[in-house]
């Protein structure tokens, strides 16, 4: 006679239904585990037979073997210790098994008999659903979290005694509700504080309103690194669908802390000029989400930009263009979501006073050239918007703020947002102007014969390639959805054109070098 008690094992960042079938066997008395464990699972024996003894449960004194179901499957994490221990409880009929049977269990125990949270509280609720079953028995202090997903009832338990007492019937436990998350916009910089620069300003406007991607160009502290952190202020709100991808991300990297639900503010992500590449697109064993999936529907930032690994910044060229990022071992493969914003900030030249009229230069042509080649022209050509920023005068910084606040722009760029969802709708999918494909653009962002004569001719002179031709269109669909227009425009190319300043440059440099 076997008994069997249903865990969640997580796959990248998907949870996958585990059985935990626990049987009899001749031997010593002990336990054998089987499929694929790790050292966290082989370890989970003392830590489950402790728990049930300080518990007062009778730990068997014939020998067990445990299988987790599907075999093939790696297992990791402490996760399986509270199925692992109702499956033994149920073998010995110390846990009626009618209460089990459309149960699943996820966390950790302690020497005690507590029961400790396990980072992916929310992907075990979304698998628990998704394999048919009703009730998941979390800790407490994961229970709001997994709550967020609606159609099943979620417990939160503080001790094993407790489960069992519920299994028992002898215990009532209420179910969890979701946490009433409200997005804090105070958290992000308001964009009144960012006296001056606005062009740069209008930009970010573009950028939030369409979902593209932003370079700032221009001396140390002339406000880029503010500028970029007021991008998720004046970003739309999520909406449910965001906040579940965004959270199961987040919790499977154990970031949404305890007792916290849903994640309803738009990541920002600043990874150091030093990180790797794997730690920006995810990798390791077993694989995890980089920086590029943490940013998930938000913003990634990376300051000083040149300075990054020239491998790590090139391997942002596929989740740029995919949205997603793909991590491949040598038997199994992992996809990570990566819908994001990338807001680049880097200097006119590596000393950063280029242009400068108040400081000297001291770079040489050279170096300027090759400070400049450290972002690959594949890699600009997927920035949409490269906007150049000069130093803010003294006058400037001293006086009151008179720009408009985040609200404000919040509020124009919702707008727009909201027109491109209702109009974007291709296969099945609302999209946003940045993710429109060529193929999508040629039913919701086509151009009229005279605004692509205008175009042609400016990209003739820009020499701009297919791909930047095409984010050209992309950026000036989203100034169209913020003036209100049904249809793009000749002023709404021309102001898309002028957020090409490298193409511009080296456009020129390539002619001067001709001649």
């Amino acid at each position: 006679m076997n008994a069997t008690a249903c865990g969640v094992g997580i796959v990248g960042i998907d949870g996958v239904a585990v059985e935990v079938q626990v049987g009899h066997q001749d031997g010593l008395p002990g336990i054998d585990i089987t499929g694929l464990p790790t050292a966290s699972i082989r370890e989970s024996r003392h830590r489950v037979r402790s728990a049930m003894r300080a518990a007062g449960y009778v730990w068997p004194s014939k020998r067990l073997i445990a299988n987790f179901a599907p075999a093939d499957v790696p297992k990791a994490g402490t996760a399986y210790d509270l199925p692992l221990a109702i499956a033994v409880l149920a073998l010995e009929e110390q846990v009626p098994r009618a209460g089990i049977a459309d149960a699943v269990f996820y966390g950790e125990l302690a020497l005690d008999g507590a029961v400790r949270a396990v980072p992916g509280a929310i992907n075990a609720a979304l698998a628990t659903r998704e394999a048919g079953r009703r009730r998941l028995y979390v800790a407490e202090a994961a229970a709001a979290e997994a709550a967020a997903v609606p159609d099943i009832e979620v417990h939160g338990v503080d001790s094993l005694v407790t489960l069992v007492r519920a299994l028992h019937g002898e215990l009532v436990l209420p179910r969890a509700q979701a946490e009433a998350a409200v997005c804090d916009p105070s958290r992000a910089v308001d964009l009144r504080f960012a006296r001056g620069q606005h062009r740069a300003r209008r930009a970010l406007e573009v950028a939030a309103a369409g979902g593209h991607n932003l370079l700032f160009i221009g001396p140390p502290g002339c406000g880029k690194t503010l500028l970029a952190r007021a991008l998720p202020g004046i970003l739309p709100p999520m909406d449910l669908e965001e906040s579940l991808e965004v959270t199961r991300i987040h919790s499977v990297c154990g970031l949404t802390g305890a007792r916290s639900g849903l994640v309803r503010e738009r990541p920002f992500r600043a990874p150091h000029a030093s990180a790797s590449f794997v730690a920006l697109v995810g990798g390791g064993n077993p694989p995890r989400p980089g920086e590029v999936s943490l940013a998930h529907r938000g913003v990634l930032f990376l300051d000083e930009t040149p300075e990054f690994q020239r491998a790590a910044l090139e391997c942002l060229r596929a989740p740029l263009e995919d949205r997603q990022v793909t991590v491949s071992r040598a038997n199994h493969q992992l996809t990570f979501p990566s819908s994001f914003a990338l807001v680049c900030a880097m200097n006119p030249c590596p000393c950063g006073h280029r242009d400068d009229p108040t400081r000297a230069c001291r770079c040489s042509a050279r170096s300027v050239e090759m400070y400049r080649r450290r972002l690959s022209g594949p890699l600009l050509d997927r920035i949409d918007i490269q906007v150049e920023l000069a130093a803010v005068p003294s006058e400037i910084l001293a006086a009151a703020p008179e720009g408009e606040s985040s609200a404000e722009v919040a509020a124009r760029a919702s707008a727009a947002r909201r027109r491109q969802i209702a109009r974007n709708r291709w296969r099945g999918r609302s999209l946003t102007n940045a993710e429109l494909g060529v193929e999508a653009m040629e039913t919701h962002a086509a151009l009229a014969e005279r605004e692509r004569l205008h175009l042609a001719r400016a990209g003739r002179a820009l020499g701009l390639t297919a791909r930047s031709w095409h984010r050209v269109i992309r950026v000036a669909r989203t100034i169209a959805d913020l003036s209100g227009a049904p249809d793009i425009e000749r002023a709404h190319l021309s102001e898309a054109l002028t957020y090409r300043v490298l193409d511009r440059e080296l456009n020129a440099a390539g002619m001067a070098g001709a001649a």
